[in-house]
């Protein structure tokens, strides 16, 4: 097990695609505003406050297959420890086999600027469900998703049958939060126009 520091969550940040869309360029790798994007996720992260009776802080891991060492810049990076062909849920399986924190809330690389509220609504929420995930008014958001520590056999199982994280998701006790009040949150950051058109408004 990586044995990361004594803290009370994992963030686990999912950076596991394969490039298509920019010409070979990882999504976290590709800059926006002057910088990598998975360092403004990164930050993002550090701005996210915890619930207000939680002390002990947080991890941040990032999974990904390809240039690992470029994201170890950022923070602790892995490979998948399982194979699931394109999926994340093997990214979030490895932040369980990985990792001992008592809760996972994993995160997307391709969204720069995760609700500032994204944890503490999911974890106010949860109550006895295992999994709280983020939906958007229109859409569950699967990979925006608070996790127990105890899911390590369910995510695996589900990882080698070659599902995705939301038919998982729908497997085992889920629980959506509304979140249609941060729905900008949510955007995609996958081709250069979407780069391009977040870039200039973010500049306006």
């Amino acid at each position: 097990l990586l044995l990361m520091g004594i803290a009370s969550i994992t963030v686990a940040i999912l950076a596991g695609g394969h490039a298509r869309r920019l010409g070979g360029i990882d999504k976290g790798l590709h800059r926006l505003r002057g910088a990598p994007l998975i360092a403004h996720v990164v930050t993002a992260i550090d701005e996210i406050p915890a619930p207000d009776h939680v002390r002990n802080g947080r991890d941040v891991l990032i999974l990904a297959n390809r240039n690992v060492d470029m994201y170890s810049r950022y923070s602790t990076a892995l490979p998948d420890a399982v194979d699931s062909g394109e999926g994340p849920l093997a990214g979030i399986v490895t932040a369980f086999l990985e990792t001992t924190t008592p809760w996972i809330l994993t995160l997307p690389v391709n969204r720069s600027n995760p609700p500032s509220d994204l944890w503490q609504r999911l974890h106010w929420a949860i109550g006895d469900a295992v999994c709280a995930v983020a939906y958007d008014g229109a859409h569950r958001q699967p990979l925006f998703a608070l996790y127990r520590f105890d899911l390590e056999a369910s995510a695996l199982k589900a990882a080698k049958a070659g599902l995705g994280p939301q038919a998982w998701q729908d497997q085992i006790h889920t629980l959506e939060v509304d979140f249609d009040d941060r729905r900008e949150s949510f955007a995609n950051l996958n081709n250069e126009a979407e780069f391009s058109a977040y870039a200039g408004a973010a500049n306006e």
